[in-house]
């Protein structure tokens, strides 16, 4: 768009040499048989160009612009040594008439004169008539030459009534020969097709190409997400990236005729500050471009994460307290992203001001909707404007008080505004912060009934919410280096306000009964909506995020105006929000002491209903299928238990009424079977009665008089209560069975996310899984269960060799090896009356739950339920063990020799010894 001076251009390629040294090849060899040493020098004079480029770049690594340019220039180059090769020598036409003439345009992002170092090379060919036979010769010796120079190449060869025709009836030849750059060929020919372009195409189609345009893009950005804040984004195609910044140029030149982006200032479509940004972003995004194939080798335009840290490195990103280089590095990436989509808003508010303009005077014209006047703004068309350009310099207040006034009036804010209040968001210090009109505004905004979610975000955009709560400015933008978070922290917390009010308005009911159910009833809706905001507040800084957060929620709240008792239930609730998802996600809630020391924490009513809906709002607002049936089941069991807690004060010495009362809902569920109850139920413990829900037992109970005499009896089962695949493996019970049924159970392509294992007094294993695939479903086809049944069966019957066949299989999420994930081992003797809790954090991988479950078994341990839960390319998995006396494991010397065999086993290490 605006092509920087190439330094030194002859270092890059030198092409008068090229030529001259071709031209001695010819005279010494002929034009035939010459070619394979043409092609050489070529490629040579191409490499070189490339690795003088990439020097340049590592020397200057945010010189993407000018690595971009200095890449077009070396193709120019080339382009133009063929050509004059191909008419000079191979097809050399001493007297040519004058349809035997060709133009060669650049067109596309060559056209503009800008390339990464793989980039196609988009070439139009244009004759003045229908094609002659030379034309078609040169045009197919020169595409010839840059194939065998291994450029892809993207090419058409029209004449000037075709290029018209198609170009009138197709938008994307329109926009690539809207670039179109003479490159070589005839000067005067390449005129006329300009000419005829500008006339024939463009004249009276200006509204159409931008409704085109801009319905182009916004299929563009729903195609890769449409969010500019996805933590993998593609650098030319996504939301606020390359693209973006071209379509406004495309628009600009299809309107204006701007030969260049500086020219959109001239012609009132950006302001000079808003053309430095441009700049600026334009900058950036191409030196990650440019890194990102010249990292690859290839035309690669999406910052994985794999790259992401590679490149980070490249543009020389240091570490800081709290964040590492590469969360810098995609911080300002987001950041410039988030410029672009406030600089199309304002650059398409402009075009329509001037479309507006150019409306022709007619009868009706005095009919059009008369602007109204609300607190002194204008509202005009379903959108609020401001009355002149110092309205924010007289009361910065109002920068707040726009976005509650359009929020309240349901209104858009009109792109102007939008631009005035970026331009004078620098208004708001100290003392408009602490202004309590501002405040009560912004709480107004915060816990609105309407649209919380779409304001805020406005509000985000404009760059007015960081300045008026400058620790939400700290996590603008802020990414965090893992796969299980999808967004920036700035927009999960405004996605997960969105979710919120989307609850409180009767939206979600069929995917969050709970939380609809339970957000009339809470007493604070301000401290719910603000601990909401809160949560994440104090991510990026050193040390627990959850604990710093409370710190803030202290210091802010009495300045949003908020009394004590929502200041003290805002800040416990950002203290503790990962409280409940650990509880239900990684300890084992029919141990009656997991509910005491949650309810112990918890302590009213009220805190568990706000928690509970700040959890749910939490975990799904993370991305999309983080939640799902087992995650709402599992924090609606520990809502239901606490709640109960709470209300009636249930101890634990009610323990044998609670057995006797599953006992008489299981026998109404078996209905004609309920004498199995008696029978077959006798074999089983309490704490089998208490751990199992009704159902499970129901279905353990038929199965195990089903199974009576057989060594080995597996049943695989849908369980739509839970969103999982229930297995249930009931054989004779012998150590290692826990972790030769995992091992069966990956080796089928399952992840099991939660195991409870019982042996019954018979000496028979009763063991239940909740298994899913790789991808958080169930297993329901036929097939598929009964692949789980033989695996199992193999497994225990030794049939297979575990270990190995396990390690050969892929990773369950692709690059997670790019995640430096540090094995931890926990030990909890205080969170079970009867079990030592061990927790494991690891890299999730292939059977990692299979090789734990060996290390405790080699360990000596006796595990009686596992609970599995992944964040991403992390697992934690939790197990309750006793040793082989069903004992807690309390000495300091076991424990450590624990510990070492569970590190071994999480290392990434393949063991390869199987065990009898």
């Amino acid at each position: 768009m605006t092509s920087p001076r190439i330094a030194n251009q002859r270092a890059i390629v030198e092409r008068r040499g090229l030529a001259v040294a071709i031209g001695d090849l010819v005279a010494e060899h002929g034009a035939e048989r010459s070619r394979p040493k043409v092609v050489a020098l070529l490629r040579g004079a191409l490499d070189a160009g490339r690795a003088e480029i990439a020097r340049r770049l590592a020397d200057k690594p945010s010189a993407g612009t000018e690595c971009a340019a200095a890449q077009a220039f070396l193709v120019d180059q080339l382009v133009r040594v063929i050509y004059d090769h191909v008419v000079g020598y191979v097809y050399r036409a001493s007297n040519r008439s004058t349809g035997e003439r060709i133009a060669v345009l650049a067109v596309g992002g060559y056209g503009r004169g800008e390339m990464a170092p793989h980039s196609d090379v988009d070439i139009a060919f244009i004759t003045p008539s229908k094609q002659t036979a030379w034309c078609e010769q040169v045009i197919e010796a020169m595409l010839y030459f840059l194939w065998d120079l291994g450029l892809k190449v993207g090419q058409s060869s029209r004449s000037l009534d075709e290029m018209v025709r198609m170009a009138r009836g197709d938008l994307t030849i329109r926009t690539a020969l809207l670039e179109g750059r003479y490159v070589w060929g005839d000067q005067d020919l390449y005129d006329e097709a300009q000419q005829r372009f500008w006339t024939e195409v463009v004249h009276g189609t200006e509204r159409q190409f931008v409704a085109e345009k801009l319905a182009e893009r916004n299929e563009r950005h729903k195609r890769l997400g449409d969010s500019r804040y996805v933590v993998e984004p593609n650098v030319k195609e996504g939301k606020g990236g390359l693209r973006d910044l071209h379509t406004l140029y495309w628009i600009g030149k299809y309107i204006h005729k701007v030969r260049d982006a500086s020219e959109l200032v001239d012609v009132g479509l950006l302001t000079p500050a808003e053309y430095r940004a441009f700049r600026r972003a334009e900058a950036f995004f191409w030196a990650v471009r440019c890194h990102l194939h010249t990292i690859t080798r290839r035309a690669e335009d999406r910052l994985t994460f794999d790259l992401q840290r590679e490149v980070a490195t490249r543009m020389q990103f240091a570490e800081r307290p709290g964040k590492s280089a590469v969360e810098r590095f995609m911080q300002l990436f987001f950041l410039h992203a988030k410029r672009v989509g406030a600089l199309t808003g304002v650059f398409l508010a402009q075009l329509d001001e001037q479309f507006a303009k150019r409306q022709p005077r007619g009868l009706l014209a005095g009919f059009r909707t008369r602007a109204r006047s609300l607190k002194g703004y204008r509202v005009f068309g379903g959108k609020i404007n401001v009355p002149g350009d110092d309205w924010f310099a007289q009361d910065p207040v109002r920068l707040i008080e726009i976005f509650a006034l359009a929020d309240a009036e349901r209104l858009e804010i009109h792109p102007e505004a939008m631009r005035l209040a970026a331009r004078d968001a620098k208004l708001i210090d100290a003392r408009v912060r602490k202004d309590p009109r501002a405040n009560a505004l912004f709480m107004d905004i915060l816990t609105s009934r309407h649209d919380p979610e779409t304001i805020l975000r406005w509000f985000n955009e404009a760059g007015v919410f960081g300045r008026f709560v400058p620790d939400f400015g700290r996590v603008n933008a802020q990414m965090q280096f893992d796969m299980y978070h999808h967004y920036t922290v700035d927009e999960h917390t405004i996605r997960a306000i969105g979710l919120l009010a989307r609850i409180e308005r009767g939206e979600l009911g069929s995917d969050h009964p709970l939380a609809t159910q339970i957000l009339p009833k809470i007493q604070s809706r301000r401290a719910l909506y603000a601990s909401v905001l809160l949560h994440d507040i104090a991510k990026g800084r050193r040390g627990d995020h959850s604990v710093l957060g409370a710190d803030v929620a202290f210091k802010l709240c009495p300045r949003f105006g908020m009394d004590e008792a929502e200041t003290e239930l805002t800040a416990w609730l950002v203290r503790h929000h990962l409280l409940l998802s650990a509880t239900a996600f990684k300890r084992d809630l029919a141990d009656w002491k997991t509910i005491s020391d949650f309810v112990e924490v918890v302590q009213s009513v009220e805190r568990l209903r706000t928690l509970t809906l700040l959890t749910i709002v939490d975990i799904r607002a993370v991305g999309p299928g983080v939640w799902n049936s087992w995650k709402r089941q599992l924090i609606g069991e520990v809502y239901e238990l606490s709640e109960e807690r709470l209300r009636l004060g249930h101890a634990e010495h009610g323990r044998a009424q609670r057995v006797a009362a599953k006992k008489g809902l299981v026998g109404e569920g078996l209905r004609g079977e309920a004498g199995l109850v008696d029978t077959i139920g006798a074999q089983l413990s309490d704490a089998y009665w208490i751990a199992e829900p009704e159902d499970i037992i129901a279905m353990n109970l038929r199965q195990l008089a089903r199974a009576r005499g057989l060594p080995l009896d597996v049943a695989t089962e849908y369980y739509a209560a839970r969103g999982a695949t229930l297995v249930t493996v009931i054989a004779a019970d012998h150590p290692g069975l826990f972790y030769r049924i995992a091992g069966g159970i990956h080796l089928a392509g399952g992840n099991i996310i939660d195991a409870r294992i019982h042996t019954a007094r018979n000496g028979m294993a009763v063991d239940n899984f909740l298994v899913q695939d790789p991808l958080g479903r169930p297993f329901m086809e036929d097939t598929q269960l009964a692949r789980l049944r033989t695996a199992i069966g193999d497994a225990l019957a030794n049939r297979v060799k575990l270990t190995p066949q396990l390690a050969a299989r892929p990773l369950p999420r692709a690059r997670a090896e790019h995640f430096p994930v540090r094995p931890r081992v926990e030990f909890d003797n205080k969170a079970s009356n009867r079990f030592t809790v061990i927790e494991v954090n690891a890299r999730d991988r292939p059977a990692l739950l299979h090789r734990l479950a060996r290390g405790l078994f080699e360990a000596r341990l006796i595990v009686h339920s596992a609970h599995i839960t992944t964040y991403g390319e992390r697992a934690a998995d939790t197990f309750y063990v006793t040793d082989v006396l069903g004992e807690k494991i309390a000495e300091t010397a076991r424990l450590k020799a624990v510990e070492r065999q569970l590190l071994a086993a999480a290392a990434e290490e393949t063991i390869e010894v199987e065990l009898a």
